[in-house]
């Protein structure tokens, strides 16, 4: 995307005055060639590029007020726009301050990590933590553009890929059964070439390998569920599978636990509750929680996932979403349905699912340190 023969970056900036945030890893890998593709695509003096911090514990109202301390400082004006290039924390952060500066500039996302291309890559919302509480502030803000290139995923650690993977499951859980089982006969998919199966070489999939099935459905599924309901006047929404007891997880972790992590857990032990509330087969729950362990991910932490914690969750959820709680759990594979009170979640029923997962323990490699 960033080869100088590629205008496509350039098309969307329309000749306008642009600011390009960084993230830390992309300024290291790619701060070089994006200022060189600057150089051949916009006018001298129109675009000016700034490093900003990474990583959950950056993502604040500081860094935002920073950002448009920067914007300010490069002289952008309200026809201007913000370029975010980076994952999901640069993206949200800069989000929000366009959504902000001057009450509302465009910007654009060039998304580098799996996470970021598959899922803050697609919807419209922006935020950042405050009060204790993950994306408490932000705003509705569509992107002008949101451009993926696989390419950038080559550079991206292991741990990230997973994180990403994660999203993905997460939509083959509750959509898309033909994915899930893609995703079981190829869990390391991004990480290391997967042979092309035969049913990828014929029909509407023809010259399609893994990885470009995989981002390509996974991106699709989340535009069929997010297009209808873009602002979420309608707060009972599939995609929250993974984000209920996530987000606690990772604060009250300190984010040693990274979001797609967080995600995964959760997943397990909305999974394992189906199972006990008689929702799905214990097979169909040993499938769903096996998959997210041979991702590499974790599908449990003893340091957050105590009932009294994980009820806390459910409890800030559903003060969140209107006083209905609206969990999401599987109910088949590639299927899921809602559980919108509380009473439909007897704490004996947590503490059930809590301990099949504490059994198992699959995922965390000893201590956390979380890689942006």
């Amino acid at each position: 995307m960033l080869v100088p023969d590629n205008p496509l970056l350039a098309e969307y900036c329309e000749g306008r005055q642009a600011v390009v945030f960084l993230g830390p890893t992309v300024g290291r890998l790619y701060g070089a060639q994006v200022r060189r593709y600057l150089t051949a695509h916009l006018a001298p003096g129109s675009w000016t590029v700034v490093a900003v911090e990474g990583g959950e514990a950056q993502k604040t109202m500081e860094s935002v007020e920073r950002i448009c301390a920067e914007a300010k400082a490069a002289g952008l004006d309200r026809r201007g726009v913000m370029i975010a290039v980076g994952g999901g924390v640069t993206c949200d952060m800069v989000g929000f301050a366009a959504a902000v500066y001057c009450r509302g500039v465009r910007y654009i996302k060039v998304n580098t990590t799996l996470v970021g291309q598959v899922d803050v890559g697609v919807g419209v919302k922006t935020g950042v933590n405050a009060l204790g509480t993950k994306n408490m502030l932000g705003s509705y803000h569509p992107a002008h553009a949101s451009i993926n290139d696989p390419r950038f995923l080559r550079s991206l650690p292991a741990r990230q890929i997973r994180c990403g993977l994660g999203e993905i499951a997460k939509m083959a859980i509750i959509k898309d059964a033909q994915l899930f089982r893609v995703l079981e006969e190829y869990p390391e998919v991004f990480q290391r070439p997967c042979p092309v199966p035969s049913w990828l070489t014929t029909g509407d999939s023809g010259g399609r390998d893994v990885e470009d099935y995989v981002l390509r459905t996974s991106m699709a599924l989340m535009m069929e569920e997010l297009c209808p309901n873009l602002r979420e006047h309608d707060l009972a929404r599939l995609v929250d599978f993974g984000h209920t007891f996530g987000p606690v997880i990772e604060t009250a972790g300190n984010y040693r636990i990274a979001h797609g992590e967080s995600v995964a857990i959760d997943m397990a032990i909305s999974s394992e509750l189906a199972r006990v509330l008689g929702l799905i087969s214990a097979e169909e729950c040993e499938r769903t929680v096996s998959l997210i362990s041979r991702l590499g991910l974790p599908v449990y932490d003893p340091g957050t996932c105590t009932p009294g914690l994980m009820q806390r969750a459910l409890q800030a959820s559903w003060e969140r979403r209107g006083r209905r709680l609206h969990l999401v759990v599987p109910d088949g594979i590639g299927s899921a349905v809602f559980l919108d009170d509380l009473e439909d979640i007897p704490p004996a029923a947590l503490e059930e699912a809590l301990d099949a997962l504490a059994v198992r323990r699959g995922g965390l490699p000893g201590p956390l340190a979380v890689t942006h």
